[in-house]
């Protein structure tokens, strides 16, 4: 490719994580990160008076406990999957585009990952948002700040803004292929399809009729007429990874983790799930986190480790967490298959 011939640049996006487990630098992540109005969503002075009152004097040293459960020699696992993608997705595509990625929260900052892109020469942007189902709280939160840095330059290129893909046929795909060996080879009682939580008024907010979202028991049995329903994409999703690995009926079921204290969240609860399993006789738990295409502290420390230890605390024989699609080829491809029919 000549030096004069533009690329088409692509910037990959995800949540964030601390650059260290550090107590300060845990703090700085988890203050950037609360402070985000779409992730606590209530009124300036309240999420002030929460994040300072009562979550940052205690919750920086607790996170990094945890952080330092799951940290690697490389860094932050969310980070190495992320990068791996990155390059696989910059081969498979080829020297016509110039692939990078950028986390919301800390680093490589978006700011960064645009500024290589506009050193690159790149006249247009794809931007995908690296989450399944679509979240104001993150995919909203990442696209929007992409599009501030990018408007804010001299030269703004051409942006093309990728929605979620939580029942793209590539993506059950790599999931299901990532599963099938732990699954064939464990025997599972029970599968559970774990996906991070919501407050309640956030989903509802995504519903403009407000007449759909959470109005019945059954309400995301099916897609609603807003596209934006983040339950109901979790439960689409399951369905796809349901017909993907064969589950008979009876043998899964899905949930929501992550919640914190204070309000109503989408239900039901991941923790409250499992005791009632075990209460019906399952013994073997395999755990899917399909909200996360890369493992991190959410996947690895809450589910791998803390999500195990009350499962084998009531008794449980043993539970399997399966894995991300992270940088899986399957996955790789169909990102690179996203972004080059994006056009």
């Amino acid at each position: 490719m000549s030096a004069a011939e533009p690329q088409t640049g692509v910037l990959l996006l995800q949540l964030g994580t601390p650059d260290s487990t550090s107590v300060s630098d845990v703090r700085k992540y988890l203050r950037a990160f609360l402070s985000d109005p779409r992730v606590l969503d209530m009124p300036a002075p309240a999420r002030a008076l929460l994040l300072n009152a009562v979550i940052l004097p205690f919750r920086p040293r607790k996170s990094a406990e945890a952080y330092e459960k799951i940290w690697t020699d490389e860094g932050s696992p969310l980070t190495i999957h992320t990068d791996a993608l990155t390059r696989r997705v910059q081969v498979l595509l080829g020297e016509r585009y110039r692939v990078v990625f950028g986390m919301r929260y800390q680093n490589p900052s978006i700011d960064t990952a645009v500024g290589e892109l506009a050193a690159a020469g790149c006249d247009e942007i794809v931007v995908l948002p690296l989450f399944p189902q679509y979240a104001s709280a993150a995919g909203g939160s990442a696209t929007q700040r992409a599009l501030e840095v990018i408007g804010s330059r001299r030269n703004v290129p051409e942006v093309r803004s990728l929605g979620p893909f939580y029942d793209h046929p590539g993506f059950l795909r790599a999931a299901a292929e990532v599963a099938r060996p732990l699954l064939d080879g464990f025997g599972a009682d029970h599968v559970l399809f774990s996906y991070h939580g919501l407050p309640e008024k956030q989903v509802k907010k995504s519903d403009p009729s407000g007449t759909w979202c959470l109005a019945s028991a059954s309400c995301c049995d099916r897609t609603p007429p807003s596209s934006f329903c983040y339950r109901a994409q979790c439960f689409a999703t399951t369905r796809g990874l349901v017909a993907e690995l064969g589950l008979a009926p009876g043998t899964y079921s899905t949930t929501f983790q992550s919640r914190l204290a204070g309000q109503k969240w989408i239900e039901p609860y991941t923790d409250k799930q499992i005791p009632r399993l075990h209460r019906q006789g399952v013994r073997r738990l395999a755990v899917f986190t399909p909200s996360f295409t890369a493992d991190c502290l959410e996947t690895l420390e809450e589910i791998g480790i803390r999500l195990r230890a009350q499962w084998e605390g009531l008794g449980g024989e043993e539970m399997v967490l399966v894995p991300c699609v992270n940088a899986h080829e399957t996955w790789a491809e169909t990102v690179a298959a996203m972004i080059a029919g994006s056009g």
